[in-house]
């Protein structure tokens, strides 16, 4: 799924265009034992409570693709009868009206859901009538041949409000506030089928992780069987490696500041893309190639192989650098400059020691003091 998909399906939650026509629900707590559950006719909840849930629903298809947001390929074996994925279609195909399918599934998660605490687990059955598109993008309606039927889960932290107090319109008193369980927004979630190119995609589904950090890969791989996704520090880690076991001894200051401005140029190009801009293996060949690495450096990038070498997966270019900041880091110092002004840091040697130098345009400041740097100690130490 790509942004604007995704934004296609955050606009059905809301009380006008809802497509949500079953919930249910199991809180769990921290002994793994299911307390109450939910099952209900969507519409048949009171407003308020509604309001509610669909702040969750759009919570759990929130963050960045490639970040938060996973897209995910079910192996083949998991589309076989028994299989995970040929579980999830059926449990989908029920319209959540099966309470053994649902049992099932509850199980499932709780044995394999890695938190101690209590959560709550929400269950969602949508039928979304896709209306077609004009060529100018308008939507049309009366013009659908496609109904999206898909699941949405929420797993829902629960935690006991703060003691407190408060004031009581009621009775025109300040008293004290009553301990509750509160239900706190998604840590975990996923959407199954994606929807792609504005339909359903059964072989793949949509990983939502609060803490892209975190994204529990025992549960990733017990409830779809999918492999192990790489978190976006990992995959920083790995360009980064990739960088230094090709360059070398050549991984000076200037190549690598040429990387990082090449890549970021990328970045701005296809913002307006729906897409996320994704590195393969020879895309970070060309993007090396064309910040000027020597080809004799790129034959060594053709000669890396295995896991502790070279990436043998895609990498999503905005988890590889930052476009708000370009730092440098000393055992003793450490520099962060916008990434267009990285120009003003150059690398020097002065009275046979090894320098960063940094280009003073406008005013300095020492916390907060601003100070002079005097033109004749400037020219002085330029000598």
């Amino acid at each position: 799924m790509n942004k604007k998909e995704l934004a296609e399906i955050r606009r059905q939650f809301t009380p006008q265009r809802c497509t949500v026509t079953r919930i249910r629900g199991c809180y769990v707590d921290y002994e793994k034992h299911v307390k109450t559950e939910l099952k209900e006719a969507f519409l048949s909840l009171p407003e308020e409570e509604a309001f509610k849930y669909f702040a969750i629903f759009k919570k759990a298809l929130s963050g960045t693709i490639g970040k938060n947001l996973l897209n995910m390929d079910f192996p083949l074996a998991e589309e076989k009868e028994g299989g995970k994925q040929e579980f999830l279609l059926r449990l989908r195909d029920s319209e959540l009206k099966d309470d053994s399918l649902a049992e099932e599934f509850y199980s499932r998660i709780i044995d394999s859901y890695d938190y101690p605490e209590n959560y709550y687990i929400i269950l969602i059955y949508c039928a979304y009538d896709v209306p077609g598109r004009a060529s100018d993008g308008m939507e049309m309606f009366d013009a659908s041949d496609e109904v999206y039927q898909y699941l949405l889960c929420s797993i829902c932290p629960v935690h006991l409000s703060q003691p407190g107090l408060h004031y009581n319109t009621e009775t025109n008193a300040i008293e004290t506030i009553i301990q509750d369980w509160v239900v706190d927004m998604p840590a975990q979630g996923f959407l199954f089928p994606v929807f792609n190119d504005r339909c359903a995609d059964i072989h793949s589904l949509l990983y939502y992780s609060k803490n892209p950090e975190q994204l529990q890969e025992s549960f990733i791989s017990a409830m779809f069987g999918c492999g192990q996704p790489l978190t976006a520090k990992n995959q920083k880690e790995t360009f980064q490696s990739l960088l230094s076991d090709t360059l070398g001894d050549a991984c000076s200051y200037e190549t690598v500041k040429t990387i990082h401005e090449t890549l970021n140029e990328m970045l701005e190009e296809a913002k307006d893309s729906p897409d996320p801009l994704i590195l393969t293996r020879p895309d970070v060949r060309r993007l090396m190639e064309v910040s000027g690495v020597p080809e004799e450096k790129l034959e060594r990038f053709d000669g890396l192989r295995g896991e502790e070498e070279g990436p043998e997966e895609s990498l999503t270019a905005s988890n590889l650098v930052s476009s708000r900041s370009f730092q440098i880091q000393t055992p003793d110092v450490s520099i962060k400059v916008s990434p267009d002004r990285a120009s003003l840091i150059e690398t020097m040697v002065i009275q046979g020691r090894k320098c960063l130098v940094i280009t003073i345009e406008d005013g300095v400041e020492i916390n907060g003091i601003p100070v002079q740097v005097p033109a004749e100690q400037a020219a002085e130490n330029q000598d």
